[in-house]
């Protein structure tokens, strides 16, 4: 490994945000789990949770651009299970669901620890999960058609979080001496080795 990637490794690991993540609810289709494994990385979140739908969560294709192998997904049996979990660590949970009580996805304060629970674009975040949220957010739309890509809409409310953040300091670069970021680094950095030797 030359010295230059693993300055960019440590680099990116300095600024990962430990308490915001992603919770996807039964999302199948393989181009949006790939797409919104890609935007949690491109801002910096370090864990995404997935309820896998029937026959599992579907292979990353090139959407994905490698960002599997820079956030870690845990699988959950159950919305409520997993989301249950997540609050006990002190995340609020946000829906991105289309109702009477949802707010625009730009007010909640994403400086908090945040999990935003997405579902399937045909069936939405389901009942079960909406029980365990906190609230609900929407984006506004004033065209004809009435909702985002999935995947899409994950992209903003991410960027949203992204921007709070930014202006509160939160991405200055942390000591990566300490848990988890360390293990982070010391993961990353032997996959990376271990992927180029398989290579040669």
């Amino acid at each position: 490994m030359t010295p230059e990637r693993k300055a960019r490794i440590e680099q990116v690991a300095a600024c990962r945000q430990t308490d915001l993540t992603v919770f996807m609810e039964r999302v199948h289709k393989a181009h949006n789990v790939a797409a919104i494994l890609r935007t949690c990385d491109a801002v910096g979140v370090m864990e995404a949770h997935a309820v896998p739908p029937e026959g599992g969560i579907p292979p990353h294709n090139h959407t994905a651009q490698g960002a599997q192998r820079w956030v870690k997904l845990y699988r959950h049996h159950d919305a409520a299970t997993g989301l249950r979990e997540l609050k006990e660590t002190g995340h609020q949970v946000f829906a991105a669901h289309f109702s009477d009580r949802a707010v625009d996805f730009r007010k909640p304060d994403y400086t908090l620890p945040t999990a935003i629970v997405l579902g399937t674009e045909k069936f939405g975040v389901s009942e079960e999960a909406l029980a365990e949220c906190d609230g609900e957010v929407i984006i506004p739309m004033i065209g004809m058609t009435q909702s985002l890509n999935v995947s899409v809409a994950t992209a903003l409310i991410l960027y949203e979080a992204q921007r709070q953040r930014a202006a509160a300091g939160m991405y200055e670069p942390k000591s990566l001496e300490k848990e988890p970021r360390r293990s982070l680094v010391e993961g990353w950095i032997q996959r990376d080795f271990d992927r180029r030797n398989r290579k040669r």
